[in-house]
Parts: C-alpha cells; structure tokens; sequence
C-alpha cells in the first residue's frame, strides 16, 4: 500500500492534511538521501547534513502527530516549516544535483506546513 493510499484512509486527514502528510514523509526520505549524498562530498557540506537531518526529523514526527490528530500538530507545523525553508536555502547553495531535487522538495513540504500552521 503507498502513502497516499494509506493517508487516504485516515479518516479525520483533510484534503489538504493528507497533502501536507505525503510531503512531510517525502521531505523526510529526500533529506535522508541527500544527508548521505553530502557526506561523500567532503568538506563544507556539515551544514547541509545538518539541516538535511534536522528536516528528516521534525517533517517525520509531525506527520506523526497530524496521523493521530494531536492537538501540537500546528505547533509542528510552523516548526517544520521553518526547518524546511532553511535547509532549501542551504541545499540551494550546492551545486549537486541531490541538493537542488531536496531544495525543491522542501520547499514544497514548508509550503503545506505553513497552510497547516496558519490553518
């Protein structure tokens, strides 16, 4: 069964919860590539691992907590989307192509987080 298939069947997900849920788990497994792409690229990717792994976290957790509906899921939201939106500037600094797909994808993540957070 995908994610999507899976989201779809959690009953009190909103459209727009269940987007924001596929792209917390896509942004998680991107950063977990590029996060291990970066350390076979030496020197001056510390950052970028960091925050690759920091995104990996906290997007993991908060679709978590949207799943099971727990009332810190906005709190998440807002954290996570800021996660995202630094961690797109870092990858953006890279010329390496797993940098830019995980730039594009979390940015995309902090988007449907920053709906979430606002919502």
């Amino acid at each position: 069964m995908s994610l999507a298939e899976t989201a779809s069947n959690i009953d009190h997900l909103s459209e727009r919860e269940r987007e924001c849920l596929e792209n917390c788990f896509e942004a998680a497994e991107v950063c977990e590539w590029c996060a291990d792409e970066c350390i076979d690229e030496g020197e001056g990717m510390a950052e970028c691992i960091r925050l690759c792994r920091d995104v990996a976290d906290v997007a993991t957790l908060h679709a978590r907590f949207m799943a099971r509906d727990s009332n810190y899921s906005t709190g998440l939201a807002e954290v996570c989307a800021g996660v995202c939106e630094e961690c797109a500037e870092e990858c953006d600094r890279h010329e390496q192509d797993h940098c830019q797909i995980c730039a594009d994808v979390v940015r995309e993540c902090a988007e449907s987080c920053r709906e979430m957070a606002g919502a």
